[in-house]
């Protein structure tokens, strides 16, 4: 990553860090995984990313473009970062941006999973409310970049 790059991506983690808030969910997720297991924890997160995606629900989509955009909007409010969708044959991979950061005390690997399974739950619950099959899963796949999660939509 050059200089201005790194400069950019720190510009907008500052952005997106609200003391307070960004504290307390911290401390609330340790002490989620320090009484449930990583499993459960993981699958409480997930249904409370689908809960989002209820509380804030998507227009009817026509294109993958009009898709993109209308997460794009939700995630700009929630200050999360931005998406881009892009069709792969019968599947949807789906590239989440410039994540929220954390807050320092969380290892970053926690930290990692712990969006990982909210952007999980918060994809499903629009892809469904879309039309789509709820036995379809966002999967997450690899991913090099710290700022950047990649999921796949695929039967």
């Amino acid at each position: 990553m050059s200089d201005f790059e790194a400069a950019t991506a720190a510009y907008y983690r500052q952005q997106q860090y609200q003391p307070g808030w960004l504290d307390l969910f911290s401390v609330v997720v340790e002490g989620m995984f320090a009484n449930a297991s990583e499993a459960e924890s993981l699958a409480f997160l997930r249904q409370m990313g689908g809960q989002l995606a209820q509380r804030y629900p998507l227009a009817n989509a026509t294109t993958v473009a009009d898709l993109e955009q209308d997460i794009n909007r939700l995630l700009a409010r929630f200050g999360w970062g931005t998406v881009d969708i892009q069709p792969a044959g019968a599947s949807l991979v789906i590239t989440h941006l410039a994540l929220p950061p954390g807050d320092d005390k969380m290892a970053a690997a926690r930290w990692r999973s712990v969006l990982t399974a909210i952007l999980q739950g918060l994809y499903a619950g629009w892809l469904q409310a879309q039309g789509g099959d709820p036995l379809i899963a966002v999967t997450p796949e690899a991913s090099e970049r710290e700022d950047m999660l990649r999921f796949r939509y695929q039967r």
